[in-house]
């Protein structure tokens, strides 16, 4: 979690709060050594007086120990972790978690603009369907009623594996394991990976669920400013220097939510950083078949050395049917499919097999390009009505769903969101996605989810009101 600015009436008073966050966010842990004084001092510009101050009152309150010649120790039990943002110092509009619960409100709603998701009648039903009819008439019990294998039917994986050699990434079956999702096998690699305070470099903006998950993972979160073609260079490897850090999650094509690609040379000198650096990078390709011809790709120029790439069908084919994988190097799969067996047993053979049979009945492959052209014909349309109230593109995507778009004068999109809720509109406002909290004047659109007239009305008076 970013230490945002903290509203208090002395320095000493501003570390004090700073610590105790920290430590309730869990980047902090019973244990862990704090910053040195030294290094807190130039962190904060403040004097080292002021640190010894406020570390010394941390002591009185039971929150660190001193241990002589070694520095000041968390002492203070953890509170049970809270991966929403911690409410009084946060607006909760852009918790990301927020936008998640109003999109995934039950019962009845009005529109999603601002969801991650194609609408349910965009989606291949007879396909899945007749899937499901053959599974009920012909699966076996091992399908039926027993356990997956801890990596996954052999099966989808070698057709994953084909899927993924059409992308320019060159995965043997056994370098690809299933998950329950994109967010599952993120979290996995996470998990085998990371501990407890290591620091975590996103994109800023990045998708939101990153942020959360990270907030889970007890990671210490730090973001470089993305432009269309990528990760600005100088900015990474600056943050590479100051931070050490152990992982980079990005969607090298098709960003969330920029809908940006990065080029070929900005990809090329940012596996040369991270091999100078030893740092890992998780490439989330959830989006990979809303292209017709793929886009560069971090994994297939590294050869699933040092990246990891994440793929999933929830965006493409169902959200229901729960099937993600992780594409990785031999000795990593299978380590993570130990971690898996350990934390959820075996993989799902009834997903599993729902999956390659759509994949390999030649339904999948019309359905994707019918969603291709479909996004393709709404992309300007719905550029032209944003336009028109006044909403100014960041970027036009080639393809995708997404639309990242610039409030006019700056108006505050949070403050928007939750004039849109108000007439059951949910917007996604561009500070869910900013770890440094700098993209206050954007929202994300989603051109799918636009055929609700209601939409640009209450824009329109969102927009009139804030102004």
């Amino acid at each position: 979690m970013a230490d945002q600015p903290i509203h208090s009436s002395t320095k000493v008073a501003r570390i004090i709060d700073l610590v105790q966050r920290r430590i309730d966010t869990r980047q902090l842990t019973p244990g862990m050594r704090l910053p040195s004084v030294r290094a807190m001092a130039e962190q904060l510009s403040v004097s080292k007086s002021t640190v010894v101050d406020a570390y010394d009152r941390l002591t009185a309150q039971g929150v660190v120990q001193p241990r002589a010649g070694s520095g000041f120790y968390v002492a203070a039990p953890l509170a049970p972790l809270n991966v929403a943002e911690p409410r009084g110092e946060t607006d909760p509009t852009v918790d990301p978690l927020w936008i998640m619960r109003q999109a995934l409100r039950p019962g009845p709603s009005g529109p999603a603009p601002g969801c991650g998701w194609l609408p349910a009648d965009w989606m291949p039903d007879e396909a899945l369907r007749k899937a499901l009819r053959s599974l009920a008439r012909d699966g076996d019990a091992e399908t039926l009623f027993l356990y997956g294998t801890p990596q996954g039917d052999a099966r989808l994986r070698a057709v994953i594996a084909r899927r993924l050699g059409d992308q320019g990434i060159d995965a043997a079956p056994d370098q690809v394991m299933l998950a329950e999702s994109g967010t599952h096998a993120i979290d996995l690699v996470c998990r085998f990976l990371l501990e407890p305070g290591d620091t975590v470099v996103v994109d800023d903006p990045c998708y939101f669920n990153f942020h959360t998950l990270l907030r889970a993972h007890r990671a210490h979160v730090v973001s470089v400013p993305y432009t269309p073609a990528g990760p600005d260079l100088a900015a990474f490897a600056a943050t590479l220097v100051a931070h050490r850090p152990r992982l980079y999650i990005t969607n090298a094509a098709l960003h969330n939510p920029t809908g940006a690609s990065m080029s070929a040379p900005v990809a090329h000198r940012l596996l040369k950083l991270a091999e100078a650096h030893d740092l890992v990078i998780v490439e989330d390709d959830i989006f990979a078949d809303f292209e017709a011809e793929p886009s560069t790709r971090l994994a297939a120029f590294d050869g699933l050395d040092r990246v990891i790439s994440i793929g999933s069908f929830s965006k493409t084919l169902s959200a229901a049917i729960r099937c993600g994988h992780i594409a990785a190097r031999a000795d990593w799969i299978a380590g993570l499919a130990d971690l898996r067996l350990a934390t959820g047993l075996g993989s799902n053979p009834v997903n599993a097999e729902l999956l390659a049979a759509v994949l390999t009945d030649g339904s999948y492959r019309r359905h994707v390009e019918r969603l291709r052209t479909r996004l393709a014909r709404r992309r300007e349309p719905v550029i032209e009505r944003l336009e028109a109230l006044g909403l100014v593109p960041w970027h036009r995507p080639h393809a995708g769903m997404f639309l990242w778009c610039a409030l006019p004068g700056g108006r505050d999109s949070a403050r928007l969101a939750r004039r849109a809720l108000r007439e059951d509109v949910v917007l996604a406002p561009g500070n869910a996605f900013s770890h440094s909290g700098s993209a206050g004047h954007f929202l994300r659109f989603n051109i799918a989810q636009m055929d609700d007239p209601r939409i640009d009305t209450v824009l329109r008076a969102a927009i009139a009101e804030a102004g």
